[in-house]
């Protein structure tokens, strides 16, 4: 809890056995997290039988591999089923470390912002966390270019470590989205779409063989799929297209805040 709001942290998971637990004791060593949730996207390892073997977390698997995108999916309906107020998503490969959670938190349930975002870049330690350069590189190009498409001034875009809060999750068309790893570009779009602050803190990270990590080939689909969100965004932002994905009540909401 903070300030009697209850946080639910969701882990992703695919082939997570070796990891998990670290990362589950890590997160509850915190003694603020209520609940811990773990969907497992119909792994090839133990990632189940381990999960089930953690006090208190709810395990949810799926029978065929649904992609990254549709395995938040899963996690956010049920962290929300579940009454959270502030979710986090933490990967349970031990990447991204648990410990910035009461930060994150903090920065939620404040009332300051309503989304805040893990980036590996802000604070320089990308590369000597072992991120290999020819991802580096492509963070780089591709976190300009979305700067200029979705008009922010992010670090980067593609870190998995992000806090929400419940007003705004519910809020967001986010299962129109793609269920590969596009969706977390997406769901960042949406939050720029809407006119919400998106708050970053600096995140270590650690790259190592148990770690997630998608192939040079994967790399290359993602990021054209990162650029057609922006492109996207932006032919939506102009009145050019109408998008599911970005709809103008969302948009004339957005800046209706704005101005209060």
């Amino acid at each position: 809890m903070y300030k009697d709001q209850r946080i639910i942290v969701v882990m992703p998971a695919y082939n997570a056995a070796k990891t998990l637990c670290r990362t589950y004791e890590e997160v509850m060593a915190l003694g603020i997290v209520d609940r811990v949730i773990v969907v497992d996207d119909a792994s090839h390892d133990e990632t189940v039988a381990v999960a089930r073997t953690l006090p208190g977390v709810r395990v949810h698997m799926h029978e065929v591999n649904r992609g990254y995108g549709g395995n938040q999916k899963t996690c956010y309906r049920l962290a929300l089923d579940e009454g959270a107020d502030i979710i986090i998503m933490v990967h349970p490969d031990y990447q991204y470390t648990p410990k910035l959670i009461p930060a994150m938190a903090a920065m939620i349930g404040s009332g300051l912002y309503s989304f805040v975002f893990g980036s590996r870049i802000l604070g320089g330690g990308a590369l000597e966390g072992g991120m290999p350069w020819w991802k580096y590189v492509s963070n780089r190009f591709l976190t300009f270019a979305l700067n200029v498409l979705l008009g922010l001034k992010l670090s980067e875009f593609h870190s998995g470590y992000r806090a929400y809060s419940r007003e705004l999750l519910e809020s967001l068309p986010w299962d129109q989205n793609s269920d590969d790893f596009v969706f977390d570009n997406q769901i960042l779009a949406q939050i720029a779409w809407r006119g919400d602050i998106v708050a970053e803190i600096s995140c270590p990270t650690k790259y190592f063989p148990e770690a997630s990590s998608i192939n040079f080939l994967r790399s290359v689909k993602y990021g054209f799929g990162c650029l057609g969100t922006g492109v996207e965004f932006r032919l939506a932002r102009l009145g050019l297209i109408r998008s599911k994905r970005f709809p103008r009540s969302l948009a004339f909401r957005a800046r209706r805040h704005a101005g209060q």
